[in-house]
């Protein structure tokens, strides 16, 4: 009885509490930079000054806010027709969370501590998380749609594999090419691409 009133629990408070999290990862993805600001103050730093000493700090954060923005975009994508949770899915997106709370520590190091190569693994690693994260919520909610006893349709989980396919192929630009560093990350550009590419092979 206590298993079905879980698979029975309405997502809405659910979904309400994860766009919470999101705003709030998205807003700590600003205080280094403001704590850079009082630093530059002390250190007689005029703005242009400023925005060469910060370079790699502001475009971390830049990058890191768009990136959270897709990753919220997609999250709410998967929970349009979703009215209950079940307590997989409730755990996926506890970690989800997890991971997007952790990302702007992640950023954090990246502009204000020297690259390495550790430090890349974290930065890059916590994103393909995140996606490997959503691609297993999407699976386990088409799997809960599809009729009992037949396979659910994969198609749908075709974007998000090509997402966490080029966060992969970063990570490994990223420690392999010498001097690339988090400008791996650019290979998501290629996503749409990617995807009517995959789109095109595949038999009719």
């Amino acid at each position: 009885m206590a298993s079905g009133a879980t698979e029975l629990h309405p997502v809405e408070r659910m979904v309400f509490f994860t766009d919470a999290v999101v705003a709030i990862a998205m807003t700590l993805l600003i205080l280094p930079l403001l704590e850079s600001v009082t630093a530059a103050v002390r250190e007689g730093l005029d703005t242009m000054g400023y925005l060469r000493e910060h370079s790699g700090q502001l475009v971390a954060f830049a990058l890191s806010f768009f990136i959270i923005g897709l990753f919220w975009r997609q999250h709410d994508r998967l929970f349009e027709n979703v009215t209950h949770q079940s307590r997989g899915l409730f755990v996926l997106n506890l970690v989800w969370m997890f991971t997007i709370v952790w990302l702007p520590v992640a950023t954090a190091m990246v502009g204000a501590m020297q690259t390495d190569a550790l430090q890349l693994a974290i930065y890059i690693g916590t994103m393909l998380a995140i996606s490997l994260i959503t691609l297993a919520m999407q699976a386990l909610l088409l799997h809960r749609a599809a009729p009992d006893g037949q396979p659910f349709d994969r198609t749908p989980l075709l974007p998000m594999l090509v997402t966490v396919g080029l966060f992969a192929l970063a990570l490994l630009l990223a420690l392999v090419v010498p001097g690339l560093h988090f400008w791996s990350l650019l290979i998501l550009l290629l996503s749409n691409p990617a995807e009517w590419l995959l789109k095109r092979r595949k038999p009719a």
